[in-house]
């Protein structure tokens, strides 16, 4: 008895998830998508709310206005090419918002809504307003391609048996926000990397574009992620064994670059 009820549930989960895979506009990949975007909105809010307010903010006026004038033309950009492939209602109910967290970790993370944070201690990766533009490009296009939708159904399927975002809200809120967190990798020393495979090179090749689009030059970006590969040291770093490896990103940056110069020229 026991075991059939087993493979009812098994059934019932996996029907769920596959009712629940949808097509994203964006990158044509098909997605796990339990969360809907108002919710994950709504949670992001509070999750980067409350990040904020633990945090120490920077007080670098000009380290912070870097960060504030980056986000802000790849806004700009994203805006743009979203209303140029007719996306714009993607971007319904974004509040972006960029600030600069004083804080050690090689890291930056966006969050759904356009809620993006940098913290100090990946300046001297980035050392410039371009590579600086490199690593909120990839990380913004992260949310512009719901990967943390995706991150966070995936979680909820396997953990909660396909429960919504906004049931699993009402009835453990807590832990709602604690997985909204980890679905953007916030307090993690390796967040900027924590995506997979599929899901970094989507960010890398859109990245490109974005900061193309706002007037970086993307082919900074190879020398930015030489820079982040050596932070490993002489050993392969962490994300490396979940990642694309430093000489399939590179192919990959290469590969777009085409693209990506297209939108900088103009």
């Amino acid at each position: 008895m026991k075991t059939m009820y087993k493979k009812i549930i098994a059934f019932a989960v996996a029907a769920v998830m596959f009712v629940a895979c949808t097509t994203v506009p964006l990158t044509g990949r098909r997605q796990l998508n339990l969360v809907s975007d108002a919710a994950m909105q709504q949670q992001s809010y509070a999750a980067y709310d409350q990040v904020i307010s633990e945090s120490k903010l920077s007080r670098d006026a000009q380290a912070t206005a870097m960060v504030k004038r980056v986000g802000q033309r790849i806004q700009g950009a994203v805006e743009r090419y979203m209303a140029a492939n007719g996306l714009q209602s993607e971007l319904d109910g974004f509040q972006w918002e960029f600030n600069l967290i004083e804080d050690d970790q090689v890291n930056a993370w966006a969050m759904a809504g356009g809620k993006t944070a940098v913290y100090t201690g990946i300046l001297p990766v980035a050392k410039n307003e371009t590579g600086l533009a490199v690593v909120m490009g990839h990380e913004i296009a992260h949310a512009i391609a719901k990967h943390g939708n995706e991150r966070m159904s995936q979680q909820l399927a396997q953990q909660f048996g396909g429960q919504t975002l906004a049931a699993l809200a009402g009835s453990q809120p807590s832990t709602a926000q604690s997985l909204v967190m980890a679905a953007y990798g916030v307090g993690s020393q390796l967040g900027l990397l924590k995506y997979g495979r599929t899901q970094e090179s989507e960010a890398d090749r859109l990245g490109l574009i974005f900061m193309a689009m706002a007037g970086y030059n993307p082919e900074e970006s190879v020398s930015f992620w030489q820079r982040m590969e050596a932070q490993g040291g002489q050993a392969p770093p962490e994300f490396l064994s979940t990642h694309p490896s430093a000489g399939t990103r590179q192919a990959d940056l290469k590969k777009h670059m085409p693209e990506a110069l297209k939108y900088y020229r103009k």
